[in-house]
Formats: C-alpha cells, sequence, structure tokens
C-alpha cells in the first residue's frame, strides 16, 4: 500500500475544497503507482470535517455549504459547546458527510465521472489546517 499524508489549509471560513489536483498528483508522482489498478482512499482525521464526491465551479460548492447551514445551524442549540459560536454543528457534520472516500483507479487514474470532484468539507472555522491521508491499495 501506498500512503501520504498532505496538509490542506482552510483559513478561517467555511468551504468546499477541491482535493481531485492533489489526488491526481499522488496516483501519478515519482512514487506513485504508475498505471496500476487499485483503490484510492482518503481519510480525514478529524472529529470536524467530511469527505464529499460533488461537482465544484458551478455553484454546487455553495449550495453545499448552505444546505449544511440549514441542516446544521451555528447556534446554541448543541451540547457540543467549545470553541466559536455552534461549532457543536461541526462535530455532527462528519455524521453527513463521512470523513472518508474510496474510489476506483484503473491505469493510474481515478474514475470520476466528468463533473465530480473529491472535495474536502470543512465548517470548523475554528481549525485552520486539516491533514488528508490519500492511500492507494493496489488491485
Amino acid at each position: 500500500m501506498l500512503s501520504e499524508e498532505i496538509q490542506i489549509r482552510t483559513g478561517s471560513v467555511e468551504v468546499v475544497y477541491d482535493l481531485t489536483a492533489e489526488c491526481e498528483r499522488f496516483l501519478s508522482g515519482p512514487s506513485g503507482p504508475g498505471r496500476a489498478d487499485g483503490l484510492l482512499h482518503v481519510w480525514v482525521p478529524h472529529a470536524t470535517a467530511g469527505l464529499a464526491v460533488i461537482e465544484t465551479g458551478s455553484g454546487s460548492d455553495d449550495d453545499l455549504l448552505a444546505a449544511l447551514r440549514d441542516l446544521l445551524p451555528a447556534d446554541d442549540r448543541w451540547r457540543h459547546r467549545h470553541g466559536s459560536p455552534g461549532h457543536g454543528r461541526d462535530h455532527v457534520l462528519p455524521a453527513l458527510l463521512p470523513p472518508y472516500a474510496t474510489v476506483p483507479v484503473l491505469g493510474g487514474r481515478m474514475t470520476l465521472g466528468t463533473w465530480q470532484s473529491l472535495c474536502l468539507v470543512d465548517t470548523n472555522v475554528d481549525n485552520p489546517v486539516r491533514t488528508v491521508r490519500l492511500s492507494f491499495l493496489r488491485g
């Protein structure tokens, strides 16, 4: 298995961060799998972030953040109360957007659909840097 950790700076705003280019770099890099078939597994070891396969750049990423604000409002309803106001919602996010995703790889390339991107979703404005682990399991 090949595995690598990367750091993503998400800053102090809610974000849908497109990881697709980092995943492609990992797969095609000098220590990558070459033209092998297998699975790319992406893991976010955080209690307040998740992953989504979504179209980006056409408004869908903003729509996702708006939907999450509707589903998980940043108010005082949450029992988990440290951090910025409404931070408890960030701890519920991974139940809706899991902290893992697996994408088939054929010939060294992800088999994402035409408009699909693999994205880190981070609503936690208290944690500006995220770790993402990319792992390739050869088929």
